[in-house]
């Protein structure tokens, strides 16, 4: 746990338990962090294990990950690392253990493997210790790999992570959620398959661990996690020495060993860590003695749970069974199983003195006759025996009434051991538990529930937080009793519920909320505004542009045109012409100017608009009349007309007339000497010419 990666962690610094202060992040799991820390109160480092943030919500898991915690804090042994302290920071659960300065056994794989069959069960007999005082204590580690064998720097080999593997498990109870912590390349078949994790399950992890020191490769491989899980359960671990050249021979025994401890069936591997340690330690003593292959002891290491591993004893002095012996059978403890079976010959005499053969495997007890004598020694058999019982059957009255009490007593029993079958059968064997397959694809779903001889019917259903193709829950739950040949419903995740925004552009305010609402959308917020170019009710713009991927219910919003904004008219009558135009066209009108003479309105001034008043809006067009003046006339020449000539000549031309004497006093002819203004000026239309009469 030496090799530290610089990084900058939130976590350090904190002070977890108000004991323990984070210096240092040393490696990052799938599940938790492992951080050098020192213990403030003894003055010690020592290694805090923090769990990812959210482990610690679940208060099941929080119990279970407690109990297991307080359980792995009770061993003591040389090869485990130990727990000292466990507690919760912030929601977090934590577990102190001491600080193991060295390295892991998975970079001894990647630096050395393969190794030499020594070098190799070398490194595994203080892991199969390891195991066996936890398996004495009732705890499983169920994580067992060579990221979590640590070999200190002194040499000494020691497992990590007791109790905490198995309280993750209890949390996620099937392996197919264990596989995102990352173990599947050592994952016993019966965890993918039910879940439940044993001693025996320890015990397959370490003979995967075994054959990838000796192979330097990991038995099983694939593209997925679940492939390699499910190769597991139905492909055999191959023997080590089958893969190619080794820089050592790999001896039969030792293949053997591989091969009883990663059998697929729990049942026919060793039982425990102890019984492994026992095949561990005779393969070892087997090459120290420089043994190639030994065919007896491949046998023996090879078989099952119950195979006699002791040491062959030396000549025994008790004197052999007398011909006259009975062999009876009698159960045990012996140190491999828990119960076992062993054969004692009896002497006749009733004497106390007891030879014990050879034990033997419950397979061979299941072909033997319980009860029936046996002659150890009779050509090899325990089927027959040529020594036969002395037994004389008395046929007095009161012996054949009490033999017909037994008879009956017997098929009462019999009649019970029926029964009791019967009750087994319809109450139990008839059940098995249904796989969890949460999460799982789909197609990995149904291989598993091919593997626990289930049927399966599918139903689909749109999901937000579960992939498309992957399982959301099923009926019955995983873990639940179902009925074997019995069908699990599957629901099946289509991946989250999307629909396609519509394009409302362009569409009337009517059309658009029901192209919206027709497919699962919700009416927003909608705002009217002036538009200069869109007809008046018709959709503007929105919110969500078209082909946008929306949630059902989402609201959008959208805004509808006015049509153009209006604009107030104001009137430019009587005021410049150039101004009036100016102003027009910056509001948006488009405006139109005609010239006109006026008597009235002085040359430039605006004389009419049209429209001079209300509201229109951009591009409509005012008309203007700007005002040229009056017409300009040139006074006619009256001169030597008379009087009366003259007034017609003048108001010919659009003229108004005055008559003004120009004889004082004298004699007056009544003649025009001339006008005022004078013959050929231009003067208004309609102004007033004074007639110069004398």
């Amino acid at each position: 746990m030496s090799t530290v990666t610089p990084v900058n962690d939130p976590l350090v610094g904190h002070v977890f338990g108000d004991r323990y202060r984070l210096v240092e992040r040393l490696a990052r799991g799938g599940m938790a962090t492992v951080y050098r820390a020192v213990d403030t109160r003894l003055d010690r480092i020592v290694a805090v294990k923090v769990m990812h943030e959210g482990l610690g919500d679940d208060m099941d898991f929080a119990r279970k990950f407690d109990r297991e915690a307080r359980a792995a804090a009770r061993l003591s042994h040389p090869n485990i690392v130990a727990v000292f302290d466990q507690g919760e920071h912030r929601g977090r659960p934590f577990i102190v253990m001491e600080y193991v300065e060295g390295r892991t056994l998975r970079q001894v794989i990647a630096t050395q493997a393969p190794l030499s069959p020594e070098k190799a069960l070398s490194y595994i007999e203080p892991v199969v210790k390891a195991l066996e005082a936890a398996h004495e204590v009732g705890l499983v580690h169920c994580d067992v790999k060579p990221e979590n064998v640590i070999i200190s720097d002194r040499g000494v080999v020691k497992v990590a992570d007791f109790g905490l593997a198995k309280a993750v498990t209890g949390q996620t109870v099937t392996a197919t959620q264990g596989l995102l912590i990352g173990t599947v390349s050592y994952i016993p078949p019966e965890l993918v398959t039910s879940g439940r994790a044993t001693s025996r399950s320890d015990v397959y992890s370490a003979g995967v661990v075994l054959f990838e020191l000796l192979t330097g490769r990991k038995p099983h491989t694939g593209e997925t996690p679940i492939q390699v899980a499910y190769a597991h359960v139905h492909a055999d671990v191959p023997a080590p020495s089958s893969l190619g050249r080794h820089r050592v021979a790999i001896p039969d025994y030792v293949d053997a060993l591989v091969a009883a401890c990663t059998r697929r069936n729990p049942a026919e591997r060793p039982v425990d860590g102890h019984a492994m340690h026992l095949r561990v330690t005779r393969a070892r003593k087997a090459l120290l003695r420089g043994l190639d292959d030994d065919p007896a002891l491949a046998e023996r290491l090879g078989a099952g749970p119950g195979a006699d591993l002791a040491d062959p004893a030396p000549a025994s002095p008790v004197s052999p069974v007398r011909p006259d012996a009975r062999t009876v059978l009698i159960r045990t403890k012996t140190p491999t199983e828990p119960s076992s079976w062993r054969f004692v010959p009896r002497s006749e005499d009733g004497g106390k003195r007891l030879q014990v053969s050879t034990p033997m495997s419950p397979m061979d007890i299941d072909a033997a006759h319980d009860g029936i004598p046996y002659d150890t020694s009779a050509h090899g058999s325990a089927r027959t025996s040529s020594v036969r019982p002395l037994v004389r059957v008395s046929q007095t009255k009161v012996h054949r009434r009490r033999r017909g009490l037994v008879a009956l007593v017997l098929l009462l029993l019999v009649g019970l051991a029926g029964g009791g079958g019967a009750y087994y059968y319809f109450a139990e064997a008839r059940w098995t538990s249904t796989p969890n397959l949460d999460a799982m694809t789909e197609q990995d779903a149904r291989a598993v529930l091919a593997t626990a001889v289930l049927g399966v019917t599918v139903t689909r259903e749109y999901s937000e937080t579960v992939t498309s193709g992957d399982v959301i829950r099923t009926d019955p739950i995983g873990g639940a009793r179902i009925l074997r040949d019995g069908t699990v419903t599957m629901v099946v995740s289509q991946g989250p519920e999307r629909f396609v925004a519509p394009k409302i552009v362009g569409l009337s305010r009517a059309d658009a909320v029901t192209a919206l609402t027709k497919l699962n959308l919700a009416v927003g917020t909608v705002t009217e505004a002036y538009d200069e170019t869109v007809t008046s009710g018709t959709v503007v713009s929105a919110s969500v542009e078209p082909g946008t991927q929306l949630k059902r219910g989402t609201t959008v919003d959208f805004v509808v045109s006015k049509g153009p904004k209006p604009i107030d008219i104001a009137s430019y009558e009587g005021k410049p012409g150039d101004q009036a135009t100016k102003e027009l066209q910056a509001l948006g009108f488009v405006v139109t100017a005609t010239q006109d003479n006026s008597k009235t309105v002085a040359a430039g001034l605006v004389i009419s608009q049209t429209p001079n008043s209300g509201q229109g809006k951009k591009g409509d067009t005012i008309t203007l009349v700007v005002s040229k003046g009056p017409v300009m006339v040139a006074v006619p020449t009256v001169r030597g007309k008379s009087k009366a000539d003259a007034t017609t000549a003048l108001q010919a031309a659009g003229f108004q007339v005055t008559t003004k004497s120009i004889v004082s006093g004298g004699l007056a002819f009544g003649l025009a000497y001339g006008t005022d203004p004078g013959a050929g000026t231009m003067v208004a239309q309609g102004s007033t010419i004074s007639l110069l009469v004398g």
